[in-house]
């Protein structure tokens, strides 16, 4: 069903709203509204903080004069049920809306058509699917974790033109420039959690914390079968204000106790075939906990085990215009790789950011290694 121009161009201005919230109502999905009347925007607002107001609300309190009569747009379907706030559907029908357009239909069960079936039985006109795709995207990790009940996993790295993301040397500071580096950070405060494997804690020594002003830091999470993190690591000694979990295979309480001394969680979970952290089994037990959202930031060889566990769903390539070279220089997705083309992990066609000289590709996961 093709939309009037009007009515996509109101849409794109809710998703710019809603795009504001990140970082700041998780669990919850982002949301933008706009209320407009004879061409005018009279109200605006978006989904701002965790056990706020949602977004229509916010847009109805903005309101410069009565809603009574307008069209209201709205990234997600209007919610129907009592939660931290009332229901959106009853302020939209109160204040007397005449059309409510709506970006992506909601699928958590206590609304899941609900809100539009109610505001159309209330005599009220609704348009569906107006930019569902662009509105479905900008909130994958919720409705992945609505359904799933496990992190939403986006796989990023950054690298050169020829494929590497270090030197010979190991040196990798830095392969993008500043404005690449400041979108990371953007997803850093974006998303619950961060991880990282072992090795990335010895080679690098991160924090992995959010480096933009009023940014929320993630999670931060290891991926440490044999609990080989450094105790003098900064992710461990700064865990008394950061939180830190330790995911690993081993079980020994007099190992475990100097980083639960230090304020560190520890994530026991079951051995892989190959001795390593189960992912599958870790993304169980991180979605038990709350977490919607990872971004895994480790190198090459968690890379692959996370492609080979299927638990990846997005993919962020940054891409650098320079070439280091070296046959023995490493590459995003190490392992011991498929044998085949036809193997492949599958992506969706890339969207393309130009990011400074930098640009970021990012693509869905169509069909991960143990789907093929």
């Amino acid at each position: 069903m093709s939309h009037s121009a009007e009515d996509l161009e109101y849409m794109r201005r809710a998703l710019s709203l809603a795009a504001r919230g990140a970082g700041h109502v998780s669990p919850n999905p982002l949301v933008g509204a706009v209320i407009v009347r004879d061409g005018r925007v009279i109200g605006e607002g978006w989904h701002a903080m965790f056990g706020g107001p949602h977004a229509e609300r916010n847009a109805l309190a903005n309101c410069t004069e009565s809603p009574r009569g307008a069209t209201i747009y709205v990234t997600l379907e209007p919610c129907c049920h009592h939660g931290k706030t009332p229901p959106c559907t009853d302020a939209l029908i109160e204040q007397g809306l005449a059309r409510v357009v709506v970006g992506s239909s909601d699928p958590n069960p206590l609304v899941a058509g609900k809100g539009v079936r109610i505001l159309r039985e209330h005599g009220i006109e609704v348009v569906e699917n107006v930019l569902k795709d662009e509105c479905d995207r900008l909130n994958a990790p919720f409705f992945h974790y609505i359904r799933n009940k496990t992190p939403f996993v986006v796989l990023k790295y950054a690298m050169t033109m020829d494929g590497k993301i270090a030197t010979r040397t190991g040196a990798s500071q830095w392969i993008t420039g500043d404005i690449a580096r400041e979108q990371v950070h953007r997803d850093r405060n974006r998303y619950t959690a961060i991880m990282v494997g072992v090795g990335t804690v010895l080679a690098d020594d991160p924090m992995l914390t959010c480096r933009i002003p009023g940014g929320r830091d993630p999670i931060r999470i290891v991926c440490d079968s044999r609990l080989s993190t450094p105790p003098s690591a900064r992710l461990v000694e700064s865990t008394g204000s950061l939180t830190t979990i330790l995911a690993t295979c081993c079980t020994d309480p007099d190992r475990h106790a100097p980083y639960l001394a230090a304020g560190c969680e520890i994530l026991t979970v079951p051995a892989d075939a190959d001795g390593h952290v189960d992912l599958a089994a870790l993304m169980q037990a991180l979605g038990a906990r709350g977490i919607d959202s990872i971004v895994l930031e480790g190198g090459g060889t968690l890379a692959w085990a996370a492609l080979r566990a299927g638990i990846v769903h997005r993919v962020q390539a940054y891409i650098a215009p320079k070439l280091f070279g070296g046959a023995q220089a490493k590459t995003p997705v190490q392992g011991v790789g498929v044998a085949y083309p036809n193997d492949a992990v599958r992506l969706s066609a890339p969207r393309v950011t130009q990011l400074g000289d930098d640009l970021l590709l990012e693509s869905e996961v169509i069909v991960c290694l143990q789907e093929s």
